[in-house]
């Protein structure tokens, strides 16, 4: 597959794929598919966050869909989830999100989801991917009379804010004070609505999109900005969004990152103490720290371990009927209300449990230990694969060997940037960073070395 990635298809703005001719094709394309799993629904709804290349993408992708006889709903700048939701809530054949979440504004995406919310199966991409390169695609154009309408629908904000709230009960967050970074997203307009009409107090930073501002130095990849204005207001947390809000970033009262296993670990136990835990199991990716496995361990929880990405541990809540699990970069997945990653819904959720046990985010989340744990994630020229470079395979088992029982390392790819991750865990936290820092500059240097 040349377009798709792990997490739909992204690179830089009006250069191959992200271009308006491949948007164009790719509306056509999925018609084509769509239509052939929900005939009845002629309808796709097309969001988006704020970065300038989405009026161009949104535009072309728009006019591939009516053209093939597709109604387009649009909604304008929300929050993956919220397509997610509104996809499936609209009796739609397909929602496309434009966004490419955390990453710099140069860049966007495409994230398709299913009549029933949930991003598309391998097959189904594969499917459209084949339409889109082709050079022959299919005219599946339609007849004057039969050209699809585009529509601006005025409510969806309205419909996700109100399916938001319901998801906590309406609980009253009266009393609490937050302050809530939009990274200039996504949900600059949506999230602090949401938690001013349910009581709270909200400071607000990141909500002024121009375009060109996407996550610079806020939002999810910056949560100490929140924390610095936790520390300045007083507040009782800080909850940082990325660009498409479909994960969050805490800081305690003290100004604190705290680490996404911990809030994991938290949810985890409240879920099972309200008996919302089905089968008692959570599923997380091969990122969690081991620490996490522990804590779990200890409350009679099981977990099941996923490759990386959030689409792979939804998968597994599906496939054994759980309702619970989540990534320490912050997606959580309330599979009982939502169909991917909320970073709103795991807010109000994470307030609820601070509201109903009367307790901070520091003290709830000292339900764990961490292991001392360094991931390095820096830009590779190539991804050979890590078995090709036979000096590199001695060195993991040299590094295994010496990490032992105790710890581990995880050296992988990104899945949507040209980048290569090493992480390492061990109790010993100097020969956490000896590890990290040997196995990165080595895998830089085999990769240079694989491709002069």
């Amino acid at each position: 597959m040349k377009l798709f990635g792990t997490d739909g298809i992204r690179g830089k703005a009006n250069q191959f794929p992200i271009t308006p001719e491949v948007a164009l094709r790719a509306g056509k394309a999925i018609t084509a598919v769509m239509s052939e799993q929900s005939s009845a629904r002629r309808r796709v709804i097309i969001g988006k966050d704020t970065r300038i290349s989405g009026y161009m993408l949104e535009t072309a992708l728009t006019s591939g869909l009516v053209s093939t006889g597709m109604d387009v709903l649009l909604v304008g700048p929300l929050p993956t989830p919220a397509v997610a939701h509104l996809t499936k809530s609209m009796g739609c054949s397909a929602g496309i999100m434009l966004t490419a979440s955390h990453n710099p504004y140069q860049d966007n995406g495409l994230k398709i989801f299913g009549a029933d919310g949930y991003k598309l199966s391998d097959e189904l991409e594969e499917k459209i991917e084949t339409f889109i390169l082709s050079h022959d695609l299919p005219d599946h154009a339609s007849a004057p009379g039969h050209i699809g309408k585009a529509t601006r629908i005025e409510d969806a904000r309205g419909r996700y804010i109100e399916f938001a709230k319901h998801t906590a009960d309406n609980i009253s967050l009266h009393g609490l004070k937050i302050v809530i970074d939009c990274g200039h997203g996504a949900a600059y307009f949506v999230a602090p609505l949401i938690f001013r009409e349910l009581g709270a107090e909200v400071i607000t930073t990141g909500i002024q999109p121009d375009g060109k501002n996407i996550n610079e130095g806020c939002g999810a990849l910056h949560p100490e900005a929140a924390g610095a204005l936790v520390k300045q207001h007083g507040a009782d947390l800080g909850v940082s969004f990325d660009g498409d809000a479909d994960r969050a970033i805490f800081t305690d009262a003290h100004g604190n990152t705290i680490s996404g296993d911990r809030i994991i670990a938290l949810c985890a136990l409240s879920l099972k103490s309200r008996k919302q835990l089905r089968g008692d199991t959570i599923a997380v990716t091969v990122m969690s720290n081991l620490g996490l496995h522990a804590a779990m361990r200890e409350a009679g929880i099981q977990v099941l371990t996923t490759g990386v990405g959030d689409r792979q541990v939804i998968e597994a809540l599906r496939a054994h009927e759980h309702s619970f699990g989540g990534e320490n970069s912050g997606h959580l997945i309330f599979a009982d209300h939502a169909t991917t990653g909320d970073g709103i819904l795991s807010a109000l959720q994470v307030l609820r449990v601070m509201k109903e046990t009367g307790q901070p985010l520091h003290e709830l989340t000292q339900c764990m230990e961490e292991y001392p744990q360094e991931l390095h994630s820096f830009n590779v020229p190539a991804k050979p694969p890590l078995d090709s470079l036979h000096n590199y395979s001695l060195l993991l088992q040299e590094a295994q060997k010496a990490l032992g029982e105790n710890g581990r390392h995880l050296i992988r790819y990104s899945g949507t940037e040209n980048k290569a991750r090493v992480m390492v865990e061990h109790p010993d936290a100097t020969l956490v960073k000896h590890w990290a820092d040997r196995l990165s500059d080595a895998l830089l240097d085999a990769i240079s070395a694989s491709i002069t």
